[in-house]
């Protein structure tokens, strides 16, 4: 049985970039845990600093299908390249068709620029784009495939 998992970004504001994220990968604000209306009365009910509520976002796959992510606040910035990064098959991964796929690429990469990210790098492979290294709004890269 595998185990479950979630993946935690340090960043400097993690609402904004728990928004990006949430565009690039289609994910919603995670639900607070059962039996709280909202994250603020988890927060208050956990005795959690009201001056810390804003240190941490979260969001989960809608279909249930992908780990959560955890946004958490650090006071030092991004200083090297990842040493870990995401994939995120936009165009369907390179089992789909080049024809099909590259062109959902390029508008992902429109749309995400549109939101803050930049663009990094186009990699070719065999003569045609296969895959953009990009950069979230906060530096952290990732490829869209």
């Amino acid at each position: 049985m595998a185990t479950r998992w979630t993946l935690t970004i340090d960043c400097a504001q993690p609402a904004t970039l728990a928004r990006f994220w949430a565009l690039a990968l289609g994910y919603t604000e995670k639900p607070p845990p059962a039996g709280f209306g909202s994250w603020e009365e988890w927060f208050a009910h956990h005795d959690v600093p009201e001056e810390e509520w804003d240190d941490g976002a979260y969001l989960s796959d809608p279909d249930g299908v992908g780990p959560d992510l955890s946004f958490l606040r650090v006071p030092e910035p991004k200083a090297v390249k990842n040493r870990v990064h995401l994939d995120v098959q936009v165009g369907g991964g390179r089992g789909t068709p080049w024809e099909v796929r590259w062109p959902r690429v390029a508008e992902a990469v429109e749309r995400l620029t549109a939101a803050g990210a930049t663009v990094i790098r186009q990699d070719d492979l065999q003569g045609r784009p296969d895959h953009v290294v990009m950069a979230d709004p906060e530096g952290n890269e990732f490829c869209l495939v």
